[in-house]
């Protein structure tokens, strides 16, 4: 749901959404990485360590 999100959004914060599971049902299991402001190169680095370790499969 966007409520979760938008107050990252209005502070001004990088953020990004990745899908790490699937539940009983088969429905995607997100995580939000959120970095301090101007820091984006971190939050990519930590979304591409996240997304080698996770191994997500569609």
């Amino acid at each position: 749901s966007d409520m979760y999100t938008i107050a990252i959004n209005l502070a001004g914060l990088p953020a990004i959404s990745l899908p790490v599971a699937k539940d009983d049902e088969g429905m995607p299991i997100g995580l939000q990485l959120i970095a301090k402001a101007f820091n984006e190169k971190t939050l990519f680095d930590g979304a591409a360590s996240m997304e080698k370790a996770v191994n997500y499969i569609k």
